[in-house]
C-alpha cells in the first residue's frame, strides 16, 4: 500500500507555510520585546522555549518520553543541543541589537551551506565540483546581503551568520545520529535539554518580565510550539523534496512583518543575494537527493 505521504502534497505545503508564518510572528515578537521593551535576549530565549516545551508536553507524553530518552549517545545529544542553544542565543542577540529581520533571515538561510562544508571537513564526505560551486555561490549571495564594502555595514550583521554556523553543526549531528537514533528521540532531547542550557545563560542577567513583556514572550513561545508541530505535520504528509522549497517563503513573510512593525524596507540587494542563496540551496538539495537515489 502506498504511503499517505505521497497523497497529501498540498497539505504538506500548507503546513510548511503555516510554520513560516508562525516563525515570522515569533521573530517580530522577540525583536520587539528585546529591543523596544529592553528584555535581555537571554531572558527571551529562556521564557520562549520553556513555554514552547510546556505546550508540547502532551505531544511528548503521547509519544512516550521514557522510551525516547533511552540512548547510548548522551554526550552527542548534549553537544547537539548545546550547538542549537548557542545558535538560538546568537539569533536572538541579533534581533535585540537590532539586526533588521530581512537581513537576519536571509543570512540565516546560509546554514545549509555551512553544513555542506562541515560534512566535508568533519564527516569526510566526498563533495562534487557542482556541490562546491553551489556552496561558494551561496556565500557570494550572503556577501551581497552583508555588503561589508558599504558604510551601512555593521559587525552586528555577522550575528545571524554565527547562528547559521552553529545550527549547521546541529544539523550535521542530527544527520550523524539519525543512523541509530529515532527522530522522536532527537526531538525530545532538544526540547528537554535546551531548557536548562537556556536557564544557565539567562541567570546572569535575570530579571522578572513585566506583564507586557511576559504576554509577548508567552505568545512567542506558543507560536514556536505551533511552528514545530506544523513542521512535523508537513513532513508526515508530504515528501521532503516537495515541501522544502516552501520553507523559503519565510523570507518574504519576515520582510513583511519587519515592514509592518518596524518600518524596515529592505534594499534591492536583499532580493539579489537571497535569490543566489536560494538557488544554491535548491541545487545542493537536488544534488544530494540524486546522490542518495541515483537513476539506474
Amino acid at each position: 500500500m502506498a504511503s499517505s505521504r505521497s497523497h497529501s502534497p498540498f497539505a504538506g505545503a500548507v503546513w510548511m507555510l503555516a510554520a513560516g508564518l508562525c516563525f515570522a510572528a515569533v521573530n517580530s515578537l522577540s525583536q520587539y520585546v528585546s529591543f523596544d521593551l529592553d528584555l535581555p535576549s537571554t531572558q527571551v530565549a529562556f521564557h520562549q522555549y520553556l513555554i514552547a516545551l510546556v505546550c508540547l508536553l502532551p505531544w511528548l507524553i503521547r509519544h512516550g518520553v521514557r522510551q525516547s530518552l533511552a540512548t547510548q549517545q548522551l554526550r552527542l545529544h548534549l553537544l547537539r543541543v548545546a550547538l542549537a542553544v548557542i545558535g538560538i542565543q546568537f539569533w536572538l542577540w541579533a534581533l535585540a541589537v537590532p539586526v533588521p529581520i530581512w537581513q537576519g533571515i536571509a543570512l540565516l538561510m546560509t546554514s545549509p551551506l555551512f553544513a555542506t562544508l562541515g560534512s566535508v571537513l568533519l564527516l569526510n564526505e566526498q563533495v562534487s565540483r557542482a556541490r562546491l560551486m553551489a556552496t561558494l555561490a551561496g556565500f557570494v549571495g550572503a556577501m551581497v546581503i552583508l555588503a561589508p564594502w558599504t558604510d551601512e555595514f555593521s559587525w552586528a550583521s555577522l550575528l545571524p551568520v554565527a547562528a547559521a554556523l552553529f545550527w549547521a553543526g546541529y544539523s550535521l549531528l542530527v544527520r550523524y545520529q539519525a543512523a541509530t537514533e529515532s527522530a522522536h528521540t532527537l526531538v525530545v532531547y532538544l526540547l528537554i535539554v535546551s531548557t536548562p542550557f537556556n536557564a544557565m545563560l539567562a541567570f546572569p542577567q535575570w530579571q522578572w518580565p513585566s506583564e507586557t513583556q511576559w504576554l509577548l514572550v508567552a505568545g512567542a513561545g506558543v507560536l514556536s510550539a505551533l511552528a514545530q508541530l506544523a513542521i512535523a505535520r508537513a513532513y508526515s504528509v508530504a515528501e521532503a523534496s516537495f515541501i522544502q522549497p516552501f520553507d523559503f517563503a519565510k523570507l518574504p513573510m519576515n520582510v513583511l512583518a519587519g515592514w509592518l512593525i518596524f518600518g524596515w524596507a529592505p534594499p534591492g540587494r536583499l532580493w539579489l543575494g537571497a535569490a543566489i542563496i536560494i538557488g544554491a540551496i535548491t541545487l545542493l538539495t537536488h544534488l544530494e537527493q540524486r546522490a542518495c537515489h541515483p537513476v539506474s
